[in-house]
């Protein structure tokens, strides 16, 4: 396949996905074309869009690539779905997802010891919302539940992993 029908074939695959694909998963559909150039095609892709000042863009998000909005459209794609914006999260549960995502894997009772608050609701929420998940169990008395996120979260949030969240001497606490 040819460097212009590899370019044709992974937009495509990008566009049809519902889910960011990863320059494995790309180049495994793409039987014969190594993550060399496939990840060649993706940069000449996004420099393309860059140039052309179209109102999206080709992103790496949650250990993938997915094409996304420019985010000052976002007004007018939700006119055009009349849609409430998915997963939105009230203030108490985007704390209580913070904390999961920087203490991770963490038990209910140490989110809650941090927030001071109950939050059992609030967790299950999140999952409900696919951006938390069971990891596992700690090897202690009872043996809690462990939580963590998920590629939705990463993917909401538009980061490529929890090593793109901001360092919390960063963050601005009011």
């Amino acid at each position: 396949m040819d460097g212009e029908r590899v370019k044709q074939t992974i937009e495509a695959l990008l566009i049809a996905s519902p889910e960011p694909l990863s320059l494995a998963r790309i180049s495994s559909v793409l039987d014969g074309v190594d993550s060399a150039t496939v990840r060649s095609a993706i940069e000449e892709i996004q420099t393309r869009l860059n140039e052309s000042g179209c109102g999206f863009r080709l992103e790496p998000i949650a250990g993938g690539y997915q094409y996304r909005t420019l985010p000052w459209c976002s007004e007018y794609i939700e006119r055009l779905t009349k849609t409430r914006k998915p997963n939105t999260l009230s203030k108490s549960a985007f704390e209580t997802l913070a904390i999961i995502a920087y203490k991770q894997p963490i038990k209910r009772q140490d989110i809650e010891a941090i927030r001071g608050v109950s939050c059992g609701e609030i967790i299950r929420s999140l999952i409900e919302k696919d951006f938390v998940r069971v990891v596992g169990r700690e090897e202690i008395l009872g043996r809690p539940l462990l939580y963590g996120t998920t590629k939705t979260c990463l993917k909401v949030l538009g980061l490529m992993s929890l090593k793109d969240l901001p360092n919390p001497s960063e963050l601005k606490c009011n």
